[in-house]
């Protein structure tokens, strides 16, 4: 996707920067997937991030998996390496209140 698309996105949006040989970022879907479970009304993005990948560049990703919290265009939250579900929980109750 396109910066310009994600900015214009509405409603609740998490963009989830990493790899999938990324162990870290493979080690944590146990903990994310649920808590992403309960927010019917999110858009999740799953992008392959890398060296000169635009995308990631915009964002100033330099770690992963880097999570990216947004409602409606505009980030509220972001979530490097998180190590426990609450964080997580929290972010999204930032972006996605009603659930």
């Amino acid at each position: 996707l396109p910066r310009a698309e994600i900015d214009a996105l509405a409603g609740p949006v998490v963009i989830e920067f990493g790899t999938d040989w990324c162990g870290y970022c493979n080690s944590i879907q146990p903990m994310v997937k649920p808590l992403l479970a309960k927010h019917a009304a999110l858009k999740h993005f799953k992008i392959e991030d890398g060296p000169g990948r635009p995308l990631g560049r915009s964002f100033g990703i330099k770690s992963w998996p880097t999570f990216i919290f947004l409602r409606d265009g505009k980030e509220l939250a972001r979530l490097v390496r998180p190590g426990n579900p609450v964080s997580i929980k929290e972010a999204l109750e930032k972006i996605d209140p009603a659930n």
